[in-house]
């Protein structure tokens, strides 16, 4: 049973994405930082296109509005450029730091449209199958994301980093500014409404028939994808 108290749970970030995030380890992309850093455009171009998908799936995740995340996407992008030529190696991973960028930005953009929600559909379909399928997949995507949007707004970052974004408990809490403990918080009771509400959704969403349906599968099972 969780100690945590809602304060301690709900404090945002100080920081707006000009330092970086402590951590360890293995950073594979130290060497394509320091190619930005020296004006390589290759090496840009080639960070862009490999951070660019990721990001945007954060960002439309967190604000559910495709137009906005794609601002947000760009704009933590440019963040990360005008930075390579200041990073520290070893300090921090290059992927570690967008997220916290990129989600700070969300934070923003939520604040000022606190109560409104755009049920905007993401779901990029499956060009192989028929169109009775991406019909269903698109339905099924919507009934996710639409879930997913109501959550409290730090269960969802939490769920989104952890389970679509598949950074670990420690990588998530750090990024989040919150003990590993207020973060399993966030996620027990993130995943308890996600199963409420998804419990009246179709069989074979819950089922994870669909890959729309997968990751909040592992989601309301507990499990990392």
């Amino acid at each position: 049973m969780s100690n945590v108290t809602p304060e301690a749970e709900h404090r945002r970030p100080q920081e707006r994405g000009t330092g970086q995030v402590m951590t360890t380890g293995f950073d594979p992309d130290e060497a394509q930082i320091a190619a930005v850093a020296r004006g390589d455009a290759a090496a840009t171009q080639s960070l862009v296109a490999r951070k660019m998908p990721r990001v945007l799936s954060l960002a439309r995740r967190l604000l559910n509005d495709a137009a906005e995340a794609e601002d947000v996407a760009q704009e933590a992008l440019l963040r990360l450029w005008k930075q390579a030529p200041l990073w520290v190696p070893g300090r921090a991973r290059v992927d570690t730091w967008l997220h916290k960028v990129a989600v700070n930005l969300c934070y923003d953009r939520l604040r000022r449209r606190r109560d409104t929600v755009d049920h905007t559909e993401i779901e990029l379909a499956d060009p192989s199958a028929n169109p009775t399928r991406r019909l269903d997949q698109q339905q099924m995507s919507q009934t996710v994301e639409s879930a997913l949007s109501t959550l409290p707004e730090r269960q969802r970052v939490a769920i989104v980093l952890c389970y679509y974004q598949e950074l670990s408990n420690i990588e998530a809490a750090a990024l989040m500014e919150i003990s590993v403990e207020a973060l399993e918080s966030l996620l027990s009771r993130g995943r308890r409404q996600l199963k409420a509400k998804l419990s009246e959704a179709r069989g074979d969403l819950i089922g994870g028939s669909a890959a729309s349906g997968r990751p909040v599968l592992k989601v309301i099972q507990g499990n990392k994808i």
